[in-house]
């Protein structure tokens, strides 16, 4: 059993318990539940932004703790004043150190949109996504088979919820993407063995419809790197670790997109 298999079969599990102790009516009393979705498509496609989604995340599977000390509300506030076009909250308590309180604070502190980054195997995870603030729900191809996938991102629609898709190589996307998803995520990070390569998402950049948004997601450490993927027709970025091994994410996060500005611009006025 590989790493991702044995999540989904604890998530099994903690859904299981998380319904017994939480029903869906009290979920839809929250008062997140009828609130406005702040779409990420937009935000994340905005040329005024910087298309990246800065995640909160304390601890990994491959890492172990990343950093045990961060405040989700110092942070969250510090990504989006650092020029972030959107949040992701991992809320998987066991392997990533996350909860739904963390995805609350970072909702409570900023308006834009976030991602519940999740594994979600259940319409009962979406309600509940709706139910703590998030905008968007994360559906990983390697973890659902298709109809299961196009059943959950129908039902993430049917709450005005949107869908990112989360792919590893061709394969899963040939026969995962469906007109439930908005946007489809490269990930560079291969779940079985947790090697990183860019070359994942050059790969893959092309296959992907020009209807959906795409996303470059893990591994990414160098703001050149942003440029080559742009440029191969990337719009969006999800940096985590990179900016939470840092003592200060935010501070990280705003060097970062600083750098990224700078190469952008004179990237620019060389064409």
């Amino acid at each position: 059993m590989n790493i991702l298999e044995k999540i989904i079969a604890d998530k099994y599990r903690e859904v299981a318990e998380r319904k017994s102790l939480i029903p869906v009516k009290l979920l839809e009393k929250s008062i997140f539940f009828d609130g406005k979705v702040v779409s990420m498509k937009k935000y994340v496609t905005d040329p005024e932004k910087s298309g990246i989604i800065a995640e909160f995340k304390r601890k990994s599977p491959s890492k172990g703790l990343i950093n045990g000390a961060a405040s989700v509300e110092q942070v969250s506030i510090g990504y989006m004043q650092a020029g972030a076009s959107a949040l992701s909250v991992l809320t998987d308590q066991e392997y990533f150190g996350g909860s739904n309180e963390d995805l609350k604070t970072a909702r409570k502190f900023n308006f834009c949109p976030i991602l519940r980054k999740d594994f979600v195997v259940d319409e009962y995870q979406i309600i509940e996504a709706k139910s703590i603030g998030a905008d968007c729900i994360l559906l990983i191809a390697a973890a659902l088979e298709p109809e299961k996938l196009k059943s959950l991102a129908y039902f993430a629609k049917s709450l005005g919820l949107e869908v990112l898709l989360e792919v590893h190589d061709g394969e899963e996307l040939e026969k995962s993407l469906n007109d439930g998803v908005d946007l489809v995520g490269v990930n560079n990070r291969n779940l079985k063995t947790f090697d990183v390569s860019i070359d994942t998402s050059l790969e893959l950049v092309s296959a992907i419809p020009s209807s959906f948004v795409k996303i470059s997601e893990s591994g990414i450490s160098d703001p050149k790197t942003l440029i080559e993927l742009k440029k191969a027709g990337f719009d969006g970025f999800l940096i985590g670790e990179n900016f939470m091994k840092s003592s200060r994410p935010e501070q990280a996060a705003y060097n970062f997109i600083k750098e990224f500005k700078k190469l952008a611009a004179s990237e620019l006025s060389e064409v």
